[in-house]
């Protein structure tokens, strides 16, 4: 059984992008901002990783990384943070409050790719 990702991205050739890339591994849901994967969680979904852009309409990436890692049922799921901003505070901060990994904009598929697959190991 594949493992499932969320991901929370408002621009959709991003999604287009992962879901080329990781589909053949891992089954994808895909919300363009970040409250409505909050709501599909919330009816009992929980997948394996996230992957959230940070800037984001209606709710921003790292309100709901907050959202997520305060929440009894979401916070031991990974979440990987995207940002087209190299900012080494905003990194800091936000692996301190939980992210498991920050990538940069434009980024790699396969090092995407390679580092999910890492994350997603641990739990063996």
């Amino acid at each position: 059984m594949k493992k499932k990702i969320l991901l929370l991205d408002d621009k959709e050739t991003i999604a287009k992008v992962v879901y080329f890339y990781l589909a053949g591994d891992y089954d994808f849901i895909y919300f363009e901002n970040a409250l409505k994967g909050i709501r599909w969680l919330q009816e009992g979904n929980i997948p394996d990783l996230i992957i959230s852009d940070i800037r984001m309409p209606e709710m921003r990436g790292d309100e709901f990384l907050h959202y997520v890692k305060q929440n009894e049922l979401f916070k031991s799921i990974p979440v990987v943070m995207l940002s087209s901003e190299e900012s080494t505070s905003e990194r800091i901060r936000l692996l301190e409050e939980g992210a498991e990994d920050y990538i940069l904009k434009p980024f790699n598929p396969m090092e995407l790719k390679i580092r999910i697959k890492k994350i997603l190991d641990k739990d063996k």
